[in-house]
């Protein structure tokens, strides 16, 4: 059986949608995209990705901007 390995959101590419596995950060960033929504078991969709700027993200319907560092720390399958 394959099991897969969860991998930051800054590398899903755009128009993918993922699960959020966990979010490998502090109290105050996980406080602080707990109450954005990002939570564990959420889907996001990938708006937008590109190499440059935020990432555009969509969950439960509202989408909001992402910067790379944050994205970084936040794993999905």
């Amino acid at each position: 059986m394959e099991t897969k390995q969860s991998i930051p959101l800054s590398a899903v590419k755009a128009g993918q949608t993922v699960t959020l596995t966990n979010i490998d950060a502090g109290r105050g960033l996980n406080s602080r995209l707990a109450s954005m929504g990002l939570l564990p078991n959420v889907c996001i969709t990938v708006v937008r990705n590109t190499d440059f700027g935020p990432i555009m993200i969509k969950v439960k319907g509202s989408k909001m901007m992402l910067g790379k560092g944050m994205a970084q720390k936040i794993m999905v399958l």
